[in-house]
């Protein structure tokens, strides 16, 4: 497995989840955080806006992104709001943590760095349309995709762009960045692997339709899905093909990894669990709407938020426990400790223990 490089001086906390999925790995929490019910909610915030991204965590602030383009520092133990900051476009990407900056793609077509502490904006990296990826940074340098159909890499101090490769079509995929290769989905329809250093396009592969969905890495597998219906195992050296699965419809939902199982939901409204090396299924679980959002792996559970937000067992697939919240939610729960945190498309935030 490759390593990931933590990109901040001070030792991250168990409970710290600062990017998408929790960590460049996408490993979703990986069994350190609750099965359990929660009971009720701690406290619960409105944004004043849609919110169609994921929190993100760290050293007590919950930082989150809404539509109207304000990037929200929320204190966690009393859910109040510690600073706002204000965008010029609306905001649909996932922000991520880089030492003290808090970076986010935005719909004006630049990816913001926010200071974490003042909520005052330190440098803009402009593309020519939106970036709904979510920045993902490793050993200082910042790697995402644009609707311009371009990769760019920008130096996380100042925002100097490093290099910009050119694809065929738009990227919404958020990159999966390894030591010396970047992995994406693409517009187009294909995967694409670049070299990390220059952008180079080392290989790519083509599957039937867009490409929404973004890549993990079991291994030597890049596993992505597809809107043709179909869950791919690339070879990450070559692209090859290893293995594919079909599900009963197009599949925007970005896979979580636990040990040899990989976890992806499908637009068909069912969630799926296959074995990473073989694409063997192990199960599969409908939870009653369109699934987009990626699952997350809890204390021997997958959460996803589907409609309302799930817990399954994640050796059978049984469903656990479901909270029904108002509003539709089609975010990523972060799991810390005992507490969840969900966002939802009605504009709230909610912690819940």
């Amino acid at each position: 497995m490759m390593m990931t490089i933590k990109e901040t001086a001070k030792p991250k906390t168990p409970d710290d989840w600062p990017t998408l999925l929790k960590d460049n790995a996408r490993t979703g929490g990986q069994g350190q955080h609750p099965a359990r019910s929660p009971e009720g909610a701690v406290w619960r915030l409105r944004t004043g806006s849609s919110v169609r991204s994921a929190p993100i965590l760290d050293d007590g602030v919950l930082y989150v992104t809404s539509v109207n383009g304000v990037l929200h520092a929320i204190d966690v133990v009393t859910g109040t709001s510690k600073w706002k900051f204000q965008a010029a476009g609306q905001v649909h990407s996932t922000p991520s943590l880089s030492g003290d900056r808090i970076l986010f793609g935005c719909d004006d077509g630049k990816v913001y760095a926010v200071d974490r502490h003042a909520g005052s904006k330190l440098w803009e990296a402009p593309t020519e349309a939106e970036v709904w990826a979510s920045p993902v940074v490793r050993s200082g340098v910042v790697f995402f995709g644009s609707a311009d159909a371009r990769v760019y890499a920008v130096d996380a101090a100042s925002g100097r762009t490093r290099w910009v490769q050119e694809l065929a079509g738009r990227i919404y995929s958020t990159i999966y960045a390894a030591e010396h290769q970047l992995y994406v989905g693409c517009g187009d329809g294909k995967v694409y692997s670049l070299d990390a250093s220059s952008g180079k396009i080392l290989w790519s592969t083509l599957t039937g339709n867009g490409i929404d969905s973004s890549p993990a890495v079991a291994g030597d597998l890049v596993l992505i899905g597809s809107e043709d219906f179909w869950f791919y195992a690339l070879n990450t050296s070559t692209g090859e093909v290893r293995w594919k699965y079909e599900t009963g419809l197009g599949i925007a939902s970005s896979p979580a990894v636990s040990g040899d199982m990989a976890v992806i939901g499908s637009k068909d409204g069912f969630l799926y669990a296959l074995e990473t090396q073989t694409g063997r299924l192990r199960w599969k679980t409908g939870v009653g709407e369109v699934v987009t959002a990626p699952p997350v792996f809890g204390d021997g559970v997958v959460c996803i938020q589907a409609g309302g937000t799930f817990s399954l067992d994640s050796a059978t697939g049984n469903v656990v426990w479901r909270a029904a919240l108002a509003g539709a939610i089609q975010s990523v729960p972060v799991l810390a400790g005992d507490t969840i945190y969900l966002t939802s498309l009605s504009s709230e935030v909610y912690a819940l223990r």
